[in-house]
């Protein structure tokens, strides 16, 4: 059954959203120094950094550039707090003024904004925000931004800078998290030589074995769910640290099992069994922000099923944290027939008294399962075909701008849309390493789906088996075969299949 495309989303904007869309996509390029010239060209001029690059940019790069901040100093309030978008002629991008200071910036975000412009190469930020894209629609990613911030051009542009930083420098998202994932952390839990990283695996996978956390099947409009069993956590149990990476990791996955028009996601929080025991602030604070300030626009649902009366006090704490827009979607459900206005009978899971027969049982990383991205020479191949396809998107999008009724430059978006998620597919087995759902078959090659994949699949001897057949006839035939070394030409489409 067709999902139909929420309003706000690639290919159900209305003019005034696709205007607000085109005018931050304007101000990216000029933090990211990319040149947009209303010229003969009518194109913008990327940087020459690669996309989704492994790694930070070097300290050269990331030096500050003296008066760097002049670019945003303030200026005078407009009648619309909308920047100044006339572009330059010719030379380097103008520079974005600040019109206002944002004075509901609950999580400081307007002063990461400016340390990380004063901090971060436009390369690095460039790099970060292609990251972040992955096989999303790159319209999906700021169109996020957009909706979080009540469709406020600057303030959302503010909110995507912060977050790249706090991607790229702080929590080192795709550079450590995802690209170690359980392999990174089964191997540093043997090493006796670090104490500090051998403990930090350990309660890493300590939370994965135990199933703190985990994703299984989708609700009834086909969004993930992603189960917390808030029993199973006892506080100073495992370091803030491995807390705050196992949440990322479970988030960052989940949005690998997106598939469009699906954006958002469901938790629920299952509380049997919950006591004052259970509860640990620290946490959930970070929850918290994970979403509002740095995964906007991706919860759908939060069921809290089967609390006690002893939590009603904790959740008037938590309530007074949240931004209302997230409160109102808290739902308390009770009891099966409760949770089935959102999850279909026979896929609640039979613990919490559902028809599905299945129970959570994590598969330890298997040895090979990451050969792949020791393939350093095929992978950056891979990402210099990416890089290609994201400079010919970011020309499209500059013709765009500066001719919002170019049906070519829009068809041209939208084929190039499609190359790059098809792009970044190919390229994952060679810069995230393998998850739990990798091995037990819910995520399959080139990103297909299959949320509940026949029981032999999940076997801990198949997965085994599997993937050592992989290694056994290599790299070069197993993975590779296919492998594009160019980026390919573009599909000729019309205005009417634009997504």
């Amino acid at each position: 059954m067709a999902v139909e495309i929420a309003p706000g989303r690639p290919g159900n904007l209305t003019p005034e959203q696709e205007e607000k869309l085109r005018k931050l996509w304007q101000l990216v390029f000029r933090v990211c120094a990319v040149r947009f010239d209303v010229g003969e060209a009518d194109a913008p001029v990327p940087a020459p950094v690669p996309a989704s690059a492994p790694g930070p940019t070097s300290p050269a790069q990331d030096k500050p550039k003296k008066g760097r901040l002049s670019m945003f100093s303030r200026r005078g309030k407009k009648d619309e707090s909308e920047p100044d978008l006339t572009p330059a002629p010719s030379g380097p991008p103008p520079p974005v003024v600040l019109s206002q200071e944002h004075e509901d910036d609950k999580y400081g975000q307007t002063k990461h904004f400016h340390d990380t412009l004063a901090t971060q190469s436009p390369e690095s930020i460039r790099a970060a925000i292609w990251g972040m894209v992955k096989h999303d629609h790159p319209d999906a990613l700021l169109l996020r931004f957009l909706r979080a911030r009540k469709w406020d051009v600057e303030k959302a542009l503010v909110m995507l800078v912060s977050t790249m930083n706090w991607r790229a420098q702080e929590m080192k998202v795709d550079d450590d998290i995802m690209r170690g994932g359980d392999e990174a952390a089964a191997i540093a839990e043997k090493d006796a030589s670090n104490p500090a990283a051998q403990r930090l695996g350990h309660d890493f996978l300590a939370q994965a074995r135990m199933g703190k956390s985990f994703i299984h099947g989708a609700d009834k409009v086909g969004r993930p769910i992603c189960y917390v069993r808030v029993r199973l956590h006892k506080q100073g149990e495992q370091i803030e640290e491995s807390l705050e990476k196992y949440t990322v990791y479970v988030i960052e996955t989940c949005r690998h099992l997106l598939q469009p028009p699906i954006d958002t996601a469901t938790i629920v929080f299952d509380m049997t069994g919950f006591s004052l025991a259970n509860m640990d602030y620290t946490p959930v604070k970070f929850m918290i922000k994970c979403f509002e300030a740095n995964y906007p626009e991706s919860l759908g649902a939060v069921l809290v099923h089967k609390a006690p009366w002893v939590f009603q006090g904790v959740w008037r704490v938590i309530k007074g944290w949240l931004d209302p827009v997230v409160a109102n979607k808290v739902h308390f459900t009770n009891n099966v027939r409760e949770m089935e206005a959102f999850i279909s009978a026979k896929q609640i899971p039979k613990e919490l008294d559902g028809d599905e027969d299945w129970e959570y049982r994590f598969v330890e990383p298997v040895p090979g399962e990451n050969a792949a991205m020791k393939d350093v020479a095929t992978r950056d191949r891979l990402l210099a075909a990416h890089a290609a396809l994201v400079r010919d998107f970011e020309a499209a999008t500059g013709r765009w701008i500066a001719h919002p009724g170019d049906a070519e430059a829009k068809a041209r978006r939208a084929a190039l849309t499609d190359s790059i998620r098809e792009a970044y597919w190919t390229m994952d087995p060679y810069i995230r390493a393998r998850s739990l759902y990798d091995r037990t078959g819910v995520l399959l090659p080139g990103g297909k789906i299959q949320f509940y994949p026949a029981k032999e699949q999940v076997s801990e001897k198949t997965v085994g088996e599997l993937t050592s057949r992989v290694a056994a006839v290599g790299i070069s035939d197993a993975v590779t075969e296919k492998v594009p070394v160019q980026a390919p030409e573009p599909v000729k489409t019309s205005p009417d299949d634009l997504d």
